[in-house]
């Protein structure tokens, strides 16, 4: 007894030989989590620094523009992925009628269409010299504009309409999943007491899946307040495009500083105030949940305006906004200096350089969000303490954290850092250094990390978590070393939770407009910010096949999302 003992003491199976195993993970976990929410701790420290005289011309000024249109945009965003999610995903979960099973996952499709891309379409469309107008021109015998009153997509409704189309996805996707899994006994006795459909919603499924409900409105907010492109294209002045014209327009760093954190304390109010509202209500579910409730069978007019209901946001979301891309991209170019229906083109010869670009940093990045996530992941299983889910939490944060403000607090101390280099080497070798990490591919990277780590974190950590610890104990009965039993238990297990969280950061980083423009190297342009430039000098037709790049590529995360959705439901039954 006393041999074996001594021999399970020798492999680590004491408690203290296992803090002794794991102290590297430990250390591990807490730089990575340092490492990440660096600029983020940066960027909320410029509020304590000196204001410039840019920061009071823009408080004086646009700053309660900011504010108002930001707040104005989120509302709008909030009300319509409500009322969109939380509908649609009602009417496929608890109702039948024809086309409900293959609108389950098409609700979902809209999700790889980046907002910007939808607004350039848009545009085209609905403009007074697109197809829509002239149409309508031809049909009515009206000849200018002040004949007729046509709505300006370009304004601040529009940018909230073409977010909520992209965006509502994020709702309908956790309001059904809530849905699915609310007890039938609920439910029933609703029925039993009376209620008829929409009561039974309103008053009891509604209430149940308000957790779901907000953690997908909070998804979509924090995508609203990051982007860029669109707000841009629509001259409508938010924080993000505040940021970006303040840092390259003005040429005010601290400004730009500054901006980014009323932002960055905006953001986290928000969550407070989530968190807040919520106060001490809890959502439990009784037993019986997995039991398949009768749908409300739907027929005659009321089936076709279900139908029509779920129809609405797939086709304005990707079928009319994508078919426009196809068709652009399908049509022969006009000669340079020539005239056609989407106006002056030119071969995009350079579409496979920044295809490259693109494909390069998704792959890279995804790659170390992956084993990053994996490090940060088996560390809180290894040594579940509050500090060290405290470091995870703080690790994550970037994800509610706009691309822009992530982009500020990464340049400023990679610029400090690069003077710093620069001034030395010149100093004592005589040697100019130049910039070693602003404005590189490494910083980029970087950028991206921070902004997408949850993605891949979350991914990992739900896949771990299905891993019961008794493989562990048994692992660490056989001698084998925490690193040993990640290596060679939890790796092969976590096959499909690494490679979801691979992909899903490698389709954000093609996606992503606001970090990419304010970091990326001098001349190294991505398909996403190619796109911009093109569309931003009305050259739709030229930025139709890298749009349509990005839109495929973005179909292939979702498409799976589908489909590992319809694998559960039938095998739950529902």
């Amino acid at each position: 007894m006393e041999h074996l003992s001594a021999k399970q003491g020798d492999r680590g199976g004491t408690p203290g030989s296992l803090k002794q195993t794991t102290g590297g993970w430990l250390v591990g976990v807490v730089a990575i989590a340092g490492l990440i929410a660096a600029p983020v701790l940066i960027v909320l420290a410029g509020v304590f620094t000196n204001a410039s005289a840019t920061w009071g011309h823009l408080a004086a000024t646009v700053l309660p523009t900011y504010l108002l249109n930001s707040l104005l945009l989120m509302v709008g965003v909030g009300a319509g992925c409500g009322v969109m999610g939380v509908g649609t995903a009602w009417l496929v979960t608890m109702c039948r009628f024809p086309g409900r099973r293959w609108l389950e996952w098409a609700l979902l499709l809209p999700l790889a269409a980046p907002a910007y891309l939808l607004a350039y379409v848009y545009t085209e469309l609905l403009a007074f010299y697109g197809p829509v107008q002239t149409t309508l021109r031809g049909w009515f015998g009206w000849e200018s504009v002040q004949d007729y009153w046509f709505p300006n997509v370009r304004s601040l409704w529009g940018a909230g309409l073409m977010l909520t189309l992209t965006l509502y996805p994020y709702v309908y996707l956790l309001a059904r999943t809530a849905f699915l899994s609310q007890a039938v006994c609920v439910l029933e006795a609703s029925r039993s007491l009376g209620c008829g459909p929409w009561r039974s919603f309103g008053r009891v499924a509604l209430p149940l899946a308000r957790p779901a409900i907000v953690a997908g409105l909070s998804l979509a907010l924090m995508e609203t307040l990051n982007d860029f492109g669109t707000v841009q294209y629509f001259g409508v002045d938010t924080f993000t495009t505040g940021i970006y014209r303040t840092w390259f327009g003005m040429g005010d760093r601290a400004a730009a500083v500054q901006l980014s954190a009323v932002l960055l304390l905006f953001v986290l109010g928000l969550i407070g105030l989530e968190r807040w509202s919520r106060g001490q209500a809890r959502y439990y579910q009784t037993a019986n949940a997995i039991q398949q409730l009768s749908a409300y069978p739907l027929r005659g007019v009321r089936a076709i305006a279900a139908l029509v209901a779920c129809l609405v946001p797939v086709g304005l979301g990707l079928v009319i906004p994508g078919g426009v891309l196809v068709q652009m991209a399908l049509s022969p170019p006009a000669p340079v200096g020539g005239d056609s229906d989407y106006g002056t083109t030119e071969p995009n010869a350079q579409f496979w350089e920044f295809a490259t670009h693109s494909l390069t940093l998704a792959l890279v990045t995804g790659a170390i969000a992956v084993v990053l996530a994996v490090v940060l992941a088996y560390g809180v299983r290894l040594r579940p303490q509050p500090s060290i889910r405290a470091g995870t939490q703080v690790a994550v944060l970037g994800y509610a954290v706009p691309g822009s403000v992530i982009a500020v607090g990464i340049l400023v101390p990679l610029g400090a850092l690069d003077n710093a280099i620069a001034n030395w080497m010149q100093a004592t070798f005589n040697i100019s250094t130049g910039l070693l990490l602003s404005g590189t591919i490494t910083a980029l990277v970087y950028a991206y990390l921070v902004r997408f780590l949850a993605v891949s974190f979350g991914s990992v950590e739900s896949s771990l978590t299905n891993i019961k610890p008794s493989l562990d104990d048994a692992a660490r009965s056989l001698g084998h070393s925490p690193t040993q039993t990640l290596r060679r238990v939890h790796l092969p297990l976590l096959g499909g939770g690494l490679l979801t969280g691979f992909i899903l950061v490698f389709v954000d980083v093609m996606k992503e407009l606001p970090a990419t423009l304010i970091v990326r190297p001098f001349n190294f342009d991505t398909l996403a910010v190619r796109v911009y430039n093109l569309a931003s000098d009305e050259r739709l037709a030229e930025a139709a096949v890298p749009a349509l790049a990005i839109v495929l590529v973005g179909l292939v995360p979702v498409i799976l999302l589908s489909w590992q959705i319809a694998r559960s439901r039938q095998r739950s039954g529902l």
